[in-house]
C-alpha cells in the first residue's frame, strides 16, 4: 500500500489494539456459531482442528465493493484477511486507508452473530480522514470534532432486516464499546471507545 504525505495509507499495526479484556465480545462469540466459507486461498489449513472462526460480512453503497472475510482462527487475526478489511473500511471520498482497530471489527462481528442474519452490513462509514471529517461537522452538528472514525475505531452500519433498535442492542451486549443509535437516518455507530449509549 503506497503512504501519503500524512501516512494515512499505509497498513500498520497497532499492539495496543490487540490487549485488550473482551470478555464482553467472547460471551458473544460464545454464544453464537459461526458458520462461514473463507475467501483466502488456503481455508483448509486454518479450519483444521475445527477450532472457532470470525467473520465479518459487509457492503459498500458508495463503492459496490463486498466482503466476506473470515480474519480471525482459534485464537489468531489473519493477517491478509485484515489487510483487506482495512482496504475496504477505507476513507471512500479519498481513498485513504487505515488500520481499523481489532476491537471494533470483533464489536461489529459479535453484534452480527448476536443478530443470527446472514445479510451483510451495509458499511456507511468506517475510517474518514481529518478532510472528512470537517467536511461533515460543516453540514451536520452530529459529527464529533474528535471523531474515533479518524482513528479507525469506528463505524456506521446498516442491516435491512433488522431495525435500528435490534442491531443497537446486540452491539451494546458485547460491552465493547460506545453504541449510537440513529433511527431517522437508519444506522448504527459501533466503536471501541468507552462503553455507553446514547441516541433514538
Amino acid at each position: 500500500m503506497r503512504t501519503g504525505k500524512n501516512g494515512t495509507k499505509k497498513v500498520t499495526t497497532d499492539s495496543k489494539s490487540t490487549g485488550v479484556t473482551r470478555r464482553g465480545l467472547l460471551r458473544a462469540f460464545a454464544a453464537t456459531a459461526v458458520v462461514a466459507a473463507p475467501t483466502y486461498s488456503n481455508a483448509a489449513g486454518f479450519l483444521r482442528g475445527g477450532g472457532d472462526i470470525r467473520r465479518i460480512k459487509m457492503y459498500s453503497g458508495r463503492t459496490g465493493e463486498r466482503i466476506d472475510m473470515i480474519y480471525w482462527v482459534e485464537g489468531k487475526y489473519i493477517k491478509e484477511s485484515l489487510q483487506e478489511v482495512h482496504r475496504f473500511m477505507r476513507d471512500w471520498r479519498t481513498n485513504d486507508v487505515k488500520f481499523i482497530d481489532l476491537r471494533t471489527i470483533d464489536v461489529m462481528a459479535a453484534a452480527h452473530n448476536l443478530l443470527d442474519s446472514s445479510e451483510p452490513y451495509m458499511l456507511l462509514s468506517g475510517y474518514r480522514s481529518p478532510k472528512t471529517n470537517n467536511m461533515l461537522r460543516a453540514r451536520s452538528k452530529g459529527v464529533a470534532k474528535n471523531s474515533l472514525h479518524m482513528k479507525g475505531q469506528a463505524a456506521d452500519l446498516r442491516l435491512s432486516s433488522r431495525s435500528v433498535s435490534q442491531v443497537s442492542r446486540a452491539a451494546a451486549a458485547c460491552k465493547g464499546g460506545g453504541v449510537g443509535r440513529y433511527s431517522g437516518s437508519n444506522f448504527v455507530h459501533m466503536d471501541c471507545g468507552p462503553v455507553r449509549v446514547w441516541g433514538r
